[in-house]
């Protein structure tokens, strides 16, 4: 019974011994725990361990090596347990095994301890070293696993695991792209898929941020303005506006000059001169610009800018001036007033009227017809007499009409648009009849009519 004892102690001190000299360490990265039941890396949950994670209101999501604070407004897709890539094991570090004493030893399992220099059997991912011990195979270091070559081989006690480099998963024997972008990318605007990685992109008007992730709104009108004249910056985008008398161009960035003039034709009313931004109106010889867009008529005859000599008379007009004698008179009549000729010779007068008065009128052009220009009217009221009033000449195209008021007046009538600038001389006759003296007599009125070369 003593031999017994020794026996399973000493079987017992080789069991604790070869224990001792293969420990196995294992180290997982932040956020992750050695699960030893399943001898692999398991993700921590933040959110369960942390009583405040978040702050502000936010919600806590947990995700794998760490969480996320986000708004409780956003929706959150989790992926099923089942479609998740599991977090590979850190390989595991296994230090040298110290060199122990010879002890006697028993067989354990498939191990055999040799008595009598019998050798030791050790199970499959063991090999026996020079001292009878078993002792892990890296099959990674001696080629003696079946990882391709785009896997990385980790040893582990006993066998080895086959691992995809990071952003590649496994499938089947071999290893393909994992498609970060149809996972949680967590990419303000877009994700874009590359071999082993991913990366993320803006919408136009954003730039990334320093975190890789989210976007930002850049400032267009910061540095080198994109606009022509004005530029105000807009989230995600640019606004330009151009100066009064300018537009935006198609490409909505440049300013083309607005002519005002193509708007309308009664932008002036004589002539509108477009300039870049603005316009300005024009007036033609003979006028001046009233106000910004109107023509008046220079009185050239009150200002002195005409050309008339001493013994003329400066008459104004829509547009220019004429010149016209003081004396109108000529033989046989002499001037008794002012714009009045009288025929003295009753020899010489015969079969002229006795008297001739000169007058002189302007009037605009394209006028609007019919219209009232000149009014007739005798300077002497007697009884008994009876006036008739008629265009003697000056009338050969029939622009004018004599409408009769009253017994002592008549009213010369526009009845057709005149052009000018042109002259014209009408010669307007009142008889006079005596009804109890059986006399008769006339006089005349000669007016001259000159239509400027406007209709203003």
């Amino acid at each position: 019974m003593l031999g017994i004892c020794v026996c399973l102690c000493a079987v017992f001190t080789h069991v604790l011994s070869q224990e001792a000299e293969e420990p196995v360490s294992y180290s997982c990265t932040e956020g992750y725990e050695y699960d030893r039941v399943r001898e692999q890396c398991r993700d921590i949950d933040e959110c369960a361990l942390l009583d405040d994670a978040c702050k502000g209101g936010m919600q806590c999501i947990n995700h794998f090596g760490g969480y996320l604070c986000l708004p409780k407004s956003a929706k959150i897709y989790i992926s099923k347990e089942g479609e998740q890539e599991p977090v590979p094991p850190v390989p595991p570090v296994i230090p040298a095994l110290p060199i122990q004493p010879q002890l006697p030893r028993v067989f354990t399992g498939d191990q055999r301890i040799p008595h009598s220099g019998r050798t030791i059997r050790c199970t499959t991912g063991f090999t026996a070293d020079d001292q009878n011990l078993c002792r892990d195979i890296d099959e990674c270091a001696t080629g003696r696993h079946t990882c391709g070559p785009e896997q990385t081989c980790y040893n582990t006690r006993g066998a080895y695991i086959c691992q995809c480099q990071p952003g590649y998963q496994r499938s089947g024997d071999h290893c393909i792209d994992r498609d970060e972008c149809a996972l949680s990318h967590y990419c303000m605007h877009r994700c874009v898929n590359t071999q082993g990685s991913y990366y993320c992109e803006c919408n136009l008007g954003y730039k990334l941020s320093s975190n890789n992730h989210s976007c930002e709104d850049v400032n267009e009108c910061d540095n080198q303005s994109p606009c022509q004249h004005h530029c105000y910056n807009l989230i995600g985008s640019f606004l330009c506006q151009c100066d009064q008398g300018y537009e935006l161009a198609q490409d909505e960035v440049s300013c083309q000059d607005i002519d005002e003039c193509s708007f309308s034709s009664y932008m002036c009313q004589y002539q509108c001169i477009n300039n870049p931004g603005s316009y300005s109106c024009e007036c033609p010889d003979g006028y001046q610009l009233q106000g910004n867009t109107l023509c008046q008529d220079i009185n050239e005859c009150e200002t002195g800018t005409h050309n008339c000599q001493d013994d003329e008379m400066c008459w104004n007009y829509y547009g220019g001036f004429r010149c016209y004698p003081r004396n109108p008179c000529e033989a046989p009549y002499v001037k008794t007033s002012e714009n009045r000729c009288i025929c003295r010779s009753q020899a010489e007068c015969q079969g002229l009227p006795p008297s001739i008065v000169y007058k002189y009128m302007s009037i605009q052009a394209e006028r609007t017809v019919p219209a009232d220009i000149f009014q007739i009217q005798a300077t002497n009221i007697y009884a008994n007499t009876h006036n008739t009033f008629r265009i003697k000449a000056g009338n050969e195209g029939g622009e004018f009409f004599l409408r009769r008021s009253s017994n002592v007046s008549a009213m010369l009538v526009l009845t057709k648009p005149l052009t000018g600038p042109r002259e014209y001389v009408v010669d307007l006759e009142m008889i006079t009849q005596h009804l109890t003296m059986n006399y008769r007599s006339n006089s005349l009125l000669r007016l001259t009519i000159i239509v400027g070369p406007y209709a203003f």
